[in-house]
């Protein structure tokens, strides 16, 4: 399985705007995907106030290629969302079975 991290961070003033799609796009539509096992959303902190963040475990890597695409290994946005982030980063790791 493969553990995909992805996270945002928007631009100042935008932290309502964005959540607000967060919560009513974003994570509705990840949690259609087929071959997506688990999603977790995570919300600023005082210490990071406009970084938003979601960790996703995905079956196998067809799975995640068929949601992002053959360019999986880049963070793509919702074109909702593209005038609400400022910086966008994935990151993707092995799930370790323990």
């Amino acid at each position: 399985m493969i553990v995909r991290v992805f996270r945002v961070v928007v631009h100042d003033g935008k932290e309502r705007e964005f959540e607000a799609f967060f919560r009513d796009t974003a994570l509705p539509l990840m949690r259609s995907q087929e071959g997506l096992v688990s999603i977790t959303p995570g919300l600023p902190r005082p210490e990071t106030p406009t970084e938003f963040c979601m960790v996703m475990v995905w079956r196998d890597l067809d799975a995640l290629k068929a949601f992002a695409g053959e360019d999986w290994q880049h963070a793509h946005i919702h074109p909702d969302e593209a005038l609400l982030v400022r910086e966008r980063s994935v990151h993707h790791y092995e799930l370790l079975d323990a």
